[in-house]
């Protein structure tokens, strides 16, 4: 008996090591980031809940188990039960006891097991505080809702659950005992006995009921029975009584069951349980649906309106909507714009965004440049701003990361010892490309070029690497960097205080089982100073750390301090804000909020991970939220002030792109005020349709006639998951304002069928300076006034004849012109929408596309030029320099203003940018728009002929310049123009360095 218990035993130990190693490798982890205070107390909080669970189950079944056993009757019938009941009886014999504790720990185990997953809600209840803010309908403090009635909730349902299946398993034990005789002829039916023994255990049940009842009265405030949600007329009027009147009578049940012990049969207790049924099923459910039916539903408007009000106010209050934090501006909108007026927003124009972060256009050119190496990667592009030539600039930024899955030779050496890390950031202003088309980097290659030699510019951590990815550092095994010029590999060795130190057989053994392999054990490179490095990708980590926070989709790096970190938004929800509407999370791909319910956020922390060594620390970004304040008493030292945070480390923090969508699709409606004009809706918006990223394909026609309009194909190739546009980032004035701010802005339509109506209602814009940081301010357009939106300016750009006749021809040799998004830009009281233009070629596995043209639509018109500058000289004359140009001064000046004719393509001017084609094939060019001009006078004169000889004649131009193009020899100028090189950066300027180096002591 003892041996097999004993082999039992290591068979469990044996099955079981790897979780134990995986338990106690979470452990060393948390050690040593400082937090194991949060491994500890999750952990406790668990253990409390199972054991405290387990206890209870296992103390009353066992309890009620021992008297059915006292209340067996001594004396056993004749019928064919009492022969099963014989049977039971000889077969436990003197092993009553034993099966006793065997049954209760069974059921209890079963029953404990998946209460430890309520860890959080016991957290909160135990520590959690007050909103200051009562409820409308009960006047109870939102903390009471958010912390308290969860928890209540559980337990009143878990105790529900036990008490049943104790009650189960007593009426089992009682029959088995012969107390309970279903077909005995003398006796049928339980002992008096049995009886009082059951009746306590279904007066417990009705009790239970009762507290339920009660309870879901609370639960009102987040129906969705009304017009929104919350308690609306129906719910107050009809729901309300209903579950007042359940809870009295499973009360009287309670009573009538205990008082029923003294009386013989069920009569009592079936005439409460009936009308319990009766009330529960026929009047909890008619009574409301015919009030809502016939009372509410032919009133609505009037009946809902006290609620509506209700619910408006609460949305804006958990949202952060409110006109306490989001300020109302006319905005004209008026199309009045002179060349001063650009000089004045001359930083707003050299700032407008070209290179769109979007995977299909930035960084494929990012990771086909500046990978370097095919175990090398980039797997995203952020947008941030840093101080380039002494002026604030937007860039678009990312770090070359390890592609473990392209190492050579990927040994688990290689694999895990020598190539360990990715190898500097990669910096580009956004808004400016050389002379090839391409991000006129501020930081690349390798080794690094425009920065100081860092010490520190492996990247160990990133966006990369899954639950099986780990490194072992500081081993005899060089750690591979880059290759260097002379042809062979710049190595180094980890140097940080960050990862597990490897220095006993215990440890090594434990990562050995958790990673599923034997080397950990017994390579001969690792060494007692070995480090291991493990959850390294930043959003796992982030979630290793604070479980009970929700994830920004996009982490970014910032350079600042002389290291280069990531940063995370997170955020905190609940679901239990009274009368506030439910998010709209459907468009928010790949973050935490998407698909979670929740009617409240928060911004309350920015997670921020060393890209070198893996410190991470949480900053509290919103200290006035309830929630995070509780966290903080729940995890002390966890969650540290914001103010803790170096200043060049708050500079780029952002206005997080995903709770500013949600805030945004509840602005669309919560804007609008007054129940009435709420509940029709007239003033409701959308958030503007994305256009997306799109792909014009085909080739060059054969003659002008045959080149359609719109172009021959286009193709969406990158579209946000909800259809709306996506709000971008631009260092920009913003209308009233009086210096430059980082913000996101949203445009907004008019709600309709099918966005039926695309003219631009309002946009949103949030701020991200330090000084400013989440202010928010609606831009809203005059009623009746008529101003394009972004689905709008999309159809101009496509039906314009000029700009696709230009396409066609970039369009020729095997090359696609891939569209950018739309952006809106504000300046002063006019808007203009900027959209850039890249090619690329057609072949899947030859991508990267390069900035060709960038399209300009003021007003119902577009110009389509080679340069910002020229586009916008094309509608105002002359414009400010902008970075995008090839010989442009530095920001801050100006060029001469190139004269064009608008619609056709400029030519630079002596010392400015680098004309897009030779002189021939710009001046065949000229001709084909001059013929097609003429066209268009003689097509509106009525002159058929005419048009079709100027028509004819533009064709035959355009096939010349075409044939010029595919003749250009290799090697010299191409055929089309990008922007070219940027400003250079004075070494006095504030730029990002790599983690060791000195700050700010030369270029980006």
């Amino acid at each position: 008996m003892w041996f097999l218990l004993a082999a039992a035993v290591i068979v469990v130990l044996v099955t079981s090591l790897r979780g134990i190693a995986g338990f106690y490798t979470d452990y060393l982890w948390f050690k040593d980031l400082g937090f194991q205070k949060v491994f500890t107390g999750i952990l406790g909080a668990k253990v409390l809940l199972f054991i405290t669970a387990f206890v209870i189950v296992a103390g009353a079944v066992w309890l009620n188990l021992f008297i059915a056993d006292r209340l067996a009757p001594k004396l056993r019938g004749t019928g064919p039960e009492d022969e099963i009941v014989a049977r039971y009886r000889e077969a436990m014999g003197s092993h009553t006891g034993k099966v006793r504790m065997v049954v209760a720990a069974v059921f209890a185990f079963l029953t404990a097991g998946g209460v430890s997953s309520h860890w959080n809600e016991l957290l909160l209840f135990e520590h959690g505080g007050k909103f200051g803010t009562k409820d409308p309908q009960f006047h109870k403090d939102i903390g009471f809702f958010v912390f308290k009635l969860p928890f209540y909730g559980f337990l009143v349902n878990w105790v529900l659950l036990a008490v049943v299946i104790t009650t189960i398993v007593t009426i089992a034990a009682h029959y088995l005992n012969g107390g309970i005789r279903l077909q005995s002829p003398t006796q049928r039916g339980a002992s008096p006995q049995v009886k009082a023994h059951l009746s306590v255990l279904l007066a417990v049940i009705a009790l239970m009921k009762a507290i339920g009842y009660f309870l879901q009265r609370f639960e009102l405030d987040f129906s969705t029975r009304g017009f929104k949600e919350g308690a609306f007329y129906t719910d107050v009027h009809a729901k309300l009584p209903v579950l007042t009147l359940l809870t009295l009578i499973s009360v009287a049940a309670a009573v009538l069951l205990l008082v029923n012990i003294q009386r013989r049969g069920w009569a009592l207790p079936a005439i409460a349980v009936g009308l319990w049924v009766f009330v529960a099923l026929i009047v909890g459910g008619l009574y409301p649906a015919f009030i809502q039916k016939f009372r509410v539903d032919p009133a609505k408007a009037k009946l809902e309106a006290k609620y509506i009000d209700r619910n408006i106010l609460a949305t804006r209050a958990a949202f952060k909507i409110g006109s306490n934090t989001v300020s109302r501006q006319d905005f004209t909108a008026v199309a009045n714009l002179a060349p001063a007026d650009l000089q004045n927003d001359a930083s707003t124009i050299r700032n407008i965004r070209l290179w769109d972060p979007d995977p299909n256009i930035t960084r494929k050119t990012f990771a086909n440049q500046q990978s370097i190496r095919d175990y090398y990667t980039v797997r995203d592009v952020d947008v941030d701003r840093y101080t380039l030539a002494s002026d604030p600039t937007q860039v678009v930024a990312a770090v070359r990361e390890l592609d473990p899955a392209k190492i050579p030779d990927s040994s688990w050496v290689n694999r895990h010892l020598t190539y360990t890390h990715g190898y500097s950031d990669i910096v580009a202003p956004a808004n400016a490309a050389n002379d090839q088309g391409f991000p006129d980097y501020v930081t690349k290659d390798l080794p690094p070029i425009g920065q100081p030699v860092p010490l520190r510019q492996s990247a160990y951590f990133g966006e990369g690497g899954g639950p099986g990815d780990y490194a072992i550092v500081n081993t005899k095994q060089p750690e591979v960097d880059y290759q260097n010029p002379q042809g062979g590999n710049q190595t180094s060795s980890y140097a940080g205080s960050r990862g597990v130190a490897l220095n006993s057989t215990v440890r090594r053994a434990a990562f050995a089982l958790r990673f599923g392999s034997i080397n950990p054990l017994i390579s001969s490179y690792i060494s007692p100073k070995s480090r291991a490095l493990y959850i390294r990708n930043v959003r796992d980590r982030a979630h290793k750390v604070a479980p009970f926070l929700k994830l920004d989709a996009d982490p970014y790096p910032v350079v600042a301090d002389g290291q280069l970190v990531w940063v995370i938004d997170a955020y905190t929800t609940t679901s239990r804000y009274p009368y506030s509407q439910s998010a709209q999370s459907g468009g928010l791909s790949d973050s935490d909020l998407q698909g979670s319910s929740f009617n409240y956020v928060r911004n309350s922390v920015k997670v921020t991970i060393n890209a070198y060594d893996g410190t991470t620390t949480l900053y509290v970004s919103d200290a006035a939220d309830p929630i995070i304040r509780t966290y903080q008493r729940i995890f002390p030292g966890l969650l540290i002030p914001m103010s803790k945070a170096s200043p060049a480390l708050q500079a780029h923090f952002r206005y997080p792109e995903d709770i500013f969508k949600v805030q945004a699709l509840q602005y669309a409606d919560y804007h609008i005020d007054g129940a009435q004009n709420f509940f029709t809706g007239a003033d409701a918006w959308n958030v503007a349709k994305d256009p997306g990223i799109v792909v014009r394909n085909g080739a060059t026609p054969t003659s002008l006639a045959a080149a359609p309009v719109a172009g021959p194909q286009l193709t969406v190739v990158s579209q946000t998951a909800n259809g709306r546009i996506p709000p971008t980032y631009q260092q920009v004035r913003l209308p009233g304002d009086k210096q430059d701010t980082f913000a996101l802005l949203q445009p907004f339509t008019p709600k309709s069928a099918n966005d039926s109506q695309p003219l631009l209602t309002a946009f949103l814009a949030a701020r991200s300076n330090p000084d400013d940081y989440g202010r928010m301010t609606a831009y809203r357009i005059p009623s009746g006034q008529s101003v394009n939106g972004p689905a709008f300016v999309d159809s101009i750009i496509n039906t314009d004849t000029t700009i696709s006749q230009q396409l066609s021809l970039l369009n020729a040799q095997g090359s696609q012109v891939l569209f950018g998004n739309v952006v809106l830009v504000p300046i002063k009281d006019s808007i203009l929408y900027v959209r850039p233009l890249y090619v690329q070629g057609s072949d899947p596995n030859n991508q990267i596309p390069r900035l060709e043209r960038v399209i300009v639509v003021y007003g119902s018109q577009a110009k389509m030029e080679p340069t910002l500058q020229q586009a916008l000289t094309d509608f105002f004359g002359s414009a400010p320099a902008t970075r995008e140009q090839q010989g442009g001064t530095p920001p801050g000046g100006t060029t001469t203003p190139t004269t064009t004719t608008p619609g056709t393509p400029s030519t630079a001017p002596a010392g400015g940018p680098t004309a897009a084609v030779d002189a021939q094939t710009a001046q065949l060019i000229a001709q084909a728009n001059t013929a097609l001009q003429a066209a268009q006078t003689a097509l509106g004169k009525g002159d058929l002929a005419g048009y079709q000889s100027n028509v004819t004649a533009a064709a035959a131009l355009l096939q010349q310049a075409a044939d010029r193009a595919k003749a250009v020899p290799a090697g010299a100028p191409p055929t089309t123009l990008a922007p070219a090189t940027a400003p250079s950066v004075p070494a006095s300027s504030t730029v990002p360095t790599t983690p060791g180096a000195p700050p700010s002591t030369g270029s980006a």
